[in-house]
């Protein structure tokens, strides 16, 4: 089973958990899309320690941190959904997606749309601030239009009792696990939360 790794705003922290997924379940992983540097490949690659996860490159990678459809425009490079293919690999990968689920890819398909392309269940992060509550049900409200099957929440940064309760109340999804607001990220920070999110994970 694939996951496409998706979240309300482009720094939720979907590389975080990413990084989280593929050390508690030995998955592949691959961003599709790059825009920008530093590569969230090699931030994968530096906090993954199991010896099972292979990194995949970028099917398109850009040079300027923006949306994908202006980033592309200025490389020159049309973004084509019906392009992007999953690695050729017998293991399970996690698929991470760029920004939130209507960031643009071009003219006419989002984010979003690589995970319905690939028919890939969805891992929803959701950071905790001022206005996350609107952002993470609006963005439950999208994938239950698109059909996309969601797995689960992630809620990453300090806690929020009060708005993660009634999001999952609302959104009547599993919450996988919390990530708290930590100093450093570390191999052993992953570990440690990958541990947490093995006693949370039901196929």
């Amino acid at each position: 089973m694939n996951y496409f790794i998706t979240a309300i705003d482009t720094d939720s922290g979907k590389t975080l958990v990413s990084s989280i997924l593929c050390e508690a379940l030995g998955f592949d992983y691959w961003k599709p899309i790059q825009a920008g540097h530093p590569m969230d490949s090699d931030i994968v690659r530096s906090l993954v320690s199991n010896p099972k996860t292979v990194i995949w490159p970028e099917q398109y990678a850009l040079q300027t941190p923006a949306s994908p459809h202006a980033a592309a425009k200025i490389d020159n490079v049309t973004i084509d959904l019906k392009s992007i293919q999953l690695p050729n690999t017998k293991n399970s990968i996690i698929v991470e997606g760029a920004g939130g689920c209507l960031v643009p890819l071009n003219e006419h398909d989002f984010v979003i749309d690589i995970a319905v392309k690939l028919n890939t269940p969805v891992i929803l992060v959701s950071d905790l601030y001022l206005g996350s509550i609107n952002h993470t049900l609006l963005t439950a409200e999208l994938l239950k239009k698109k059909n996309l099957v969601v797995k689960g929440i992630i809620f990453n940064g300090e806690s929020n009792p009060e708005s993660e309760k009634i999001i999952l109340h609302h959104a009547k999804y599993k919450c996988l696990l919390r990530v708290e607001k930590e100093e450093e990220i570390t191999r052993e920070i992953v570990k440690k939360y990958a541990t947490i999110l093995k006693s949370n994970w039901d196929e």
